[in-house]
């Protein structure tokens, strides 16, 4: 069965993109931790972050890489932040987060509500910067 993020992917369920190309995605997490909390995928549905073959690994990584770039200038922090859980979805991913101290990237914080258009305005800062 196609995980949530495989259905992402093929536009079955909306996201605010913030980056792609053939082989990667890069979209806002609809309840972020911080403004600018962004998820980076592969395309290709691997359960299991470490299960990714060699070169998907290194090229997810220089993906998230320029996405923490965007990131950083479009969302005022100190750092995006990186963290690899993989328990939420069934699908490898990467939380790009900005920081501003070390609490801000624990999952066990309340997650901020946004709206659509208040996600739709964050993505587009990032897109664009």
């Amino acid at each position: 069965m196609a995980s949530i993020f495989s259905k992402i992917v093929s536009g079955e369920i909306p996201c605010h993109r913030i980056a792609e190309n053939a082989e990667f995605l890069a979209f806002l997490d609809i309840q972020p931790l911080a403004d600018g909390h962004t998820l980076v995928i592969p395309k290709q549905e691997v359960d299991y972050f470490f299960d990714l073959d060699d070169g998907l690994l290194s090229r997810i990584n220089v993906f998230a890489r320029d996405v923490a770039k965007q990131i950083e200038g479009a969302i005022p922090c100190q750092r995006v932040g990186v963290a690899i859980i993989g328990l939420e979805v069934p699908h490898a991913h990467v939380h790009l987060i900005p920081l501003q101290s070390v609490s801000d990237i624990n999952f066990e914080r309340p997650k901020l509500e946004r709206t659509q258009e208040q996600l739709a305005e964050v993505a587009k800062r990032i897109r664009l910067a």
